[in-house]
């Protein structure tokens, strides 16, 4: 039972779309993740994501949709929902997430950017 600093978490990594996990708190992981770009499109059949904004300005797509997710703002995407987060004008982007440990990065999509092990730190 320590606290966790984020801003100081931030600081041990700076790979785009490689999440470190945090914490545990059940069976739910708190991740970490630095975004700048296009990502790729995916969705996780039984799972739940929520996405925190820490720093910057994150673009949610959506098939009909985008949805702008401002920096202390937060967004679930349900479970079987395809999406896929972007950022615009070179801006990096820091998230924290909240998921199931069994979600797949990138659902059932395998591609250059698809991480199966998250660092804990």
């Amino acid at each position: 039972m320590e606290k966790i600093n984020i801003k100081e978490k931030l600081s041990k990594f700076g790979k785009n779309w490689h999440p470190h996990q945090i914490a545990v708190v059940d069976n739910m992981q708190v991740i970490l993740a630095k975004l700048k770009g296009e990502f790729v499109w995916h969705s996780h059949d039984d799972e739940d994501e929520l996405f925190q904004v820490i720093k910057g300005t994150l673009y949610m797509q959506f098939r009909d949709r985008t949805e702008v997710v401002n920096e202390g703002e937060i967004i679930v995407v349900p479970k079987g929902v395809a999406h896929n987060p972007c950022t615009k004008n070179d801006e990096e982007v820091h998230v924290l997430l909240f998921e199931k440990l069994t979600t797949a990065h990138t659902g059932n999509i395998a591609h250059k950017l698809t991480q199966t092990e998250y660092p804990k730190i």
